[in-house]
């Protein structure tokens, strides 16, 4: 008799720790540390800085479009915005930092940012090809966003999305969502820096996560969930998985005691 409840103790000491409580799977929870009503943040990121390997879309215009045609070579298939399209179309980053516009040949992007690139490149085309009366307009964007979700996320792998700016919670959402046994309090990303790999992480569930400056992703970001210590107990994640494990338990446990007995 002992024995037996021992093992029922047992078993439902491990049913209060195997089930996932609903804290731990809500987003942005107010934890009494803000004040009643809305609250405005504002908050600044940093702007991406070129990497090695990125693709750049560069878009040049002026009023007579045919003095310009010559540069944009790339712009149709550019239009099409498929990862397909751009990855052979785009302006790639060379392992030197540079990209090759045609006409203009070779530029230095490494480490600039996008407003810095574009300043460059009508600043060439003004001083080298045309004078200000021709009104060169020049647009740099990132040929897509990328990011890599792995781990306990609903559809893992590369992803590629065409905005500026993107979250990690849109990044999260954009993948499937992160699965019931996936730790959202400890999300890492993995962030390439010039002089290295930088690992950042993040609690999903504090509302305050919003101020955060890894809030919003960069792009080659690769973001890491991870499971959940329920998922290698094995236990059950929910209240019908672990109540249907401590039924198989105890008809073990009975019948086991009552072969010994018998």
């Amino acid at each position: 008799m002992r024995i037996l409840n021992f093992f029922i103790l047992f078993i439902v000491a491990t049913s209060l720790f195997s089930c996932i409580p609903n804290k731990d799977l809500i987003y942005l929870q107010d934890y009494g540390n803000k004040p009643d009503g809305i609250t405005i943040n504002e908050f600044d990121a940093k702007p991406y800085r070129v990497q090695v390997n990125d693709i750049l879309s560069i878009n040049i215009k002026a009023i007579d479009q045919k003095l310009v045609e010559m540069f944009n070579a790339s712009i149709q298939q550019t239009q099409s915005q498929t990862a397909q399209g751009i990855y052979f179309s785009g302006y790639n980053v060379n392992q030197h930092g540079n990209i090759r516009i045609p006409v203009l040949g070779e530029m230095n992007v490494l480490g600039f940012t996008l407003e810095e690139i574009r300043v460059a490149v009508e600043k060439k085309l003004t001083d080298e090809y045309f004078t200000t009366e021709a009104r060169i307009f020049v647009t740099v964007k990132l040929a897509g966003f990328n990011y890599t979700v792995n781990g306990e996320i609903g559809k893992p792998g590369t992803n590629v999305l065409f905005q500026e700016k993107v979250t990690i919670l849109e990044a999260i959402a954009n993948s499937g969502d992160i699965n019931i046994t996936g730790n959202r309090k400890e999300v890492q990303i993995l962030r390439k820096q010039p002089h290295g790999f930088e690992i950042y992480s993040l609690d999903l569930t504090d509302a305050t996560i919003v101020n955060s400056p890894n809030f919003y992703i960069q792009p080659n970001d690769y973001i890491i969930i991870k499971p959940l210590r329920q998922k290698s107990w094995g236990t059950g994640v929910t209240g019908i998985q672990t109540l249907g494990t401590i039924i198989t338990a105890l008809s073990l446990v009975t019948t086991t005691i009552l072969l010994i007995r018998n």
